[in-house]
């Protein structure tokens, strides 16, 4: 099992910035995020793989930036433009595979980040 350790949450006004990073404790093929808002499913945000492939859920695609350092084993989540919609917890996720990345039930998750966005 990986720890994941995440940071920079907090409180940002509308059309501000944020950045998440979380770290795992070793290297590990597939690093993303997700999200969540009270009431609602878990929604992926952004998926990199080691090898730099990257792709994006539909909320964050031309606003959110994915990347990673593989020698620090941690991933970023560069996130611009923020609407009072992206607010929510927002959760590391690490797997070895795709199948167990998108699972529930498998892969690795951090203890999640608050992100509040204000109007």
């Amino acid at each position: 099992q990986v720890q994941l350790v995440e940071s920079g949450g907090g409180l940002v006004q509308s059309g501000g910035s944020l950045e998440l990073s979380c770290t795992a404790s070793r290297s590990i093929k597939i690093m993303g995020w997700y999200r969540q808002t009270p009431g609602k499913e878990r929604e992926w945000v952004a998926t990199i793989v080691d090898d730099g492939a990257l792709d994006y859920g539909d909320a964050a695609k031309d606003r959110f930036t994915i990347s990673r350092d593989n020698v620090k084993n941690t991933v970023y989540l560069r996130m611009n433009s923020l609407k009072p919609e992206d607010t929510a917890v927002y959760y590391c996720k690490a797997a070895g595979s795709w199948s167990a990345f998108v699972s529930s039930e498998f892969g690795s998750w951090g203890q999640g980040t608050q992100v509040t966005v204000s109007s």
